[in-house]
């Protein structure tokens, strides 16, 4: 297996600008999820890293924490347009490429390698979910009314083929109290920001333009599905703590917050 893992670290986020660079208790957002990756990456031969930026001191960043760095082209759109480009930089095109988002640094750890165990199995694209509980359905309604458009959920079929992902919380609960009481988890999946693509299933996807409705939720996911290119979810357990992404100053001072209180989970690099 050749598969290159790929971080896109965007300079122009308008809702956190420069957020690679941003400190988080200590250690930036891309250091973080570079010692992420590292680490579930580990011993695996054939595969590689490499950090996708529009912003030469971002790049120059991931060198100084010891990663490989591409500049793209800042009109690319999207974290998987941006892991499409640097795949193809690279003296060989590898066969699958993962799109690691560079803003959800506090991962599980073993959702890269179910990624790519799906991948070898078959699966076009392949992307990790994680079912909630009561208590932490409870936590993400809660968190949304702060920032609506920070945590993705997903529904999904029994076989694990993703069905629709949003930014609200899907699917709506009739009986939610009985279901409550019957039920150890909610129905709720929520989504890890973390995608594998076969090559060509990734050549497709950027092919074509983004659809309505993936403008709509900001989600770009939904053309795969709008494509008719299948999406197998992979359940994981949950990490430490809240794996949703770093959108604002808001989430940071959030995650900053569980970090005092449960310890730091990012490993050294």
């Amino acid at each position: 297996m050749n598969l290159l893992v790929v971080i896109p670290a965007r300079a122009g986020s308008t809702r956190l600008p420069r957020k690679p660079l941003r400190p988080i208790a200590g250690r930036t957002l891309l250091h973080r999820t570079i010692a992420m990756a590292r680490a579930a990456i580990g011993p695996r031969e054939g595969v590689s890293l490499v950090v996708a930026t529009d912003d030469q001191p971002i790049a120059d960043h991931a060198h100084a924490v010891g990663c490989d760095a591409v500049l793209t082209d800042s009109a690319i759109a999207t974290g998987s347009g941006r892991a499409l480009a640097a795949a193809l930089a690279q003296p060989v095109i590898p066969d699958f490429v993962v799109n690691l988002q560079g803003d959800s640094p506090f991962q599980p750890e073993a959702a890269l390698g179910a990624v790519i165990a799906a991948l070898q199995h078959g699966a076009q694209v392949a992307t990790p979910v994680i079912a909630l509980d009561w208590p932490a359905l409870d936590a993400l309604r809660d968190h949304k009314t702060r920032s609506p458009f920070s945590g993705t959920t997903c529904a999904r079929a029994p076989d694990g083929q993703a069905l629709w992902f949003s930014k609200t919380i899907i699917p709506a609960i009739r009986n939610e109290e009985r279901l409550r009481a019957e039920l150890p988890r909610s129905p709720v999946w929520r989504h890890v920001g973390l995608y594998g693509y076969a090559i060509d299933a990734l050549r497709r996807f950027e092919a074509c333009p983004p659809t309505a409705l993936e403008n709509l939720e900001g989600l770009e996911q939904l053309r795969l599905l709008e494509l008719g290119i299948p999406v197998m979810t992979v359940a994981v357990d949950p990490p430490l703590f809240d794996s949703s992404g770093i959108d604002t100053e808001a989430d940071i001072h959030r995650v900053e917050a569980l970090i005092a209180e449960h310890g730091d989970p990012t490993p050294p690099l």
